[in-house]
This record gives C-alpha cells, structure tokens and sequence, in this order.
C-alpha cells in the first residue's frame, strides 16, 4: 500500500473505532478523552510530529493548494456534525475569547497555520 493509502485506511479504522465505543459505551470514550489529554503537552508533541509525518506523505503526491481545498472540505465536514451543538460551541467560544492568556496557549499552532497560509498564498500568486 502507498503512504497515503495507509494514512487514509488508518484514519477510516480509527474512525469506526470511535463510532462503535461511543454506541456501545459513552463512558469508555469519556474516559480514553479523560486520559489523553491529562498529558497535554505530550499529546501536542505527538500530534505534530503525526502532522508533520503526515503533510510530508501528502506533499509527495499533492500540492499545498490541494491539501488546504481538502482541509476545506474536512472543515465544513466538522462543521455540519458541530452545528449540532451550537449553543455549546457558543459558550467554549465566549469562554476562549475571555482568556486573554489563549494566544499564548495556542503560539506554536497558530505560528505553524501562519507559515502554512502563507504558503499558500506564495503557491497561488507567486507560481
């Protein structure tokens, strides 16, 4: 199987995973959620070497334009099953916004989405 086959099938199985614990038990899922993120910074750590791991893969077979119209669509995925819970994506949000400390919670994502978009722009205009 190629790189990205894997990542794909990877995501697919995880994904059932999740579906069939939290029809079977809500509870379980509650409480792997519970352990995970107990250890945030190592929980970070991973997920951007995951990332990076991941956009290297990616980079082999398509362009950032083509990664991010992706994203696109995954967003506006997330976004249908969220809309569900508006009122409570409404209060997380007022409660982030309050925090005048998020930013220096969220430096090093929103340094690396920065370098990304900007990327972007670059491939769009400049090529």
């Amino acid at each position: 199987m190629a790189p990205l086959q894997i990542i794909a099938l990877a995501f697919v199985v995880f994904a059932f995973l999740k579906i069939i614990i939290i029809i079977k038990d809500p509870q379980a899922w509650k409480s792997f959620i519970k352990a995970l993120y107990s250890k945030p910074h190592l929980v970070s750590l991973i997920s951007l070497v995951v990332a990076g791991i991941i956009l290297k893969c990616l980079l082999q077979e398509l362009t950032i334009v083509q990664i991010f119209a992706s994203m696109t669509f995954m967003m506006a995925m997330i976004m249908v099953q969220f809309s569900a819970f508006s009122e409570e994506i409404i209060e997380i949000s007022d409660k982030f916004l309050k925090d005048r400390s998020v930013m220096k919670k969220i430096w090093l994502s929103l340094s690396i989405w920065l370098v990304l978009m900007v990327w972007v722009i670059i491939d769009v205009f400049v090529k």
